[in-house]
């Protein structure tokens, strides 16, 4: 029989903290699953170590580093279940996370989106991420982009998709380096609501080379112009939008980069922003620079944003 869920994990040289995301997921309290680990080519001893975890629900593949929208791809080709889930091969889920989310699915049968709320750990500190969208510990059924103004309610380590959303939109657009995640999850709030519980049952864990980190000084952001033709039939989608390319215009700023960060301008919708973010869009970099890093200092989350 094919098992429930069918668990995707992208590994490119996690070799510290591959061994601790898998047993997140053999430990789990719901155990009907298989995992699929995708090694995208690691130059570390990462291979080795998932090789030394016994376990007949591990499925391992190997293939030429392309990135991990290409390694979700291959796995999403490889999984046998109805429900697929990704995690990042540095995060960690409860023990109870499957569990969850299936008693999801089986409340909410129509829908094929589901997620839960999340952790961060950074070098410095453990805080839950910050959600305004419904009361803690309940669940609701969201429109994505309303209830990801503050912070988004999808992240790659905690939705869990019907397979058959990959044959409706596509999968992982592997033409991008940065910001994949977040072409998917648009992608995904054009069409889905998403059935999201307020629980934090994940840990999203900021380490020196994860994927939030690592694609800062390589960063690119989306064609955001693309979505402006349904920002009257899609409600909510133009405050979400408007809010990313602000993010990514500091991002751009952050790098020294004024070309990217000039253009985005240009389609920024000011009278959305606080005279606060008015203003730091408007602060030289070096100043942005300084406040960036004192933020990071009073508040102890050291490397995320």
């Amino acid at each position: 029989m094919k098992p429930f869920f069918s668990v995707i994990i992208s590994l490119y040289n996690k070799e510290k903290h591959i061994k601790e995301t898998v047993f997140s997921v053999l430990n789990q309290s719901f155990i009907d699953f298989e995992i699929i680990i995708v090694n995208d080519g690691s130059t570390d001893n990462s291979l080795e170590v998932v090789k030394n975890i016994h376990d007949a629900r591990v499925h391992i593949y190997n293939k030429t580093n392309a990135g991990v929208s290409s390694a979700r791809n291959y796995g999403i080709k490889k999984a046998t279940a109805d429900y697929i889930a990704f995690l990042d091969a540095d995060d960690i889920w409860d023990d109870n996370f499957l569990y969850e989310i299936s008693i999801l699915i089986s409340n909410y049968p129509k829908n094929k989106v589901f997620s839960t709320a999340a952790k961060i750990k950074s070098p410095k500190a453990l805080y839950n991420a910050d959600y305004f969208c419904i009361p803690n510990n309940e669940v609701a059924v969201l429109n994505y982009f309303k209830a990801s103004l503050k912070h988004p309610i999808i992240h790659s380590s905690s939705v869990v998709i019907n397979k058959d959303i990959t044959h409706e939109i596509g999968v992982f657009n592997e033409g991008l380096k940065t910001s994949e995640d977040l072409d998917y999850w648009i992608r995904i709030g054009l069409k889905y609501p998403v059935v999201f519980k307020k629980t934090p049952l994940i840990t999203i864990n900021v380490t020196d080379n994860s994927l939030t980190k690592s694609n800062r000084n390589h960063y690119k952001a989306l064609d955001y112009s693309k979505y402006l033709k349904h920002y009257d039939s899609v409600d909510f989608l133009e405050d979400y939008i408007n809010k990313n390319i602000y993010s990514s215009i500091i991002k751009y700023k952050l790098i020294n980069d004024k070309k990217h960060s000039n253009a985005l301008k240009e389609i920024l919708n000011y009278k959305k922003l606080s005279l606060k973010q008015r203003y730091i869009i408007a602060s030289p970099n070096a100043l942005l620079k300084c406040g960036v890093k004192l933020f990071r200092i009073l508040n102890n989350k050291k490397n995320y944003y």
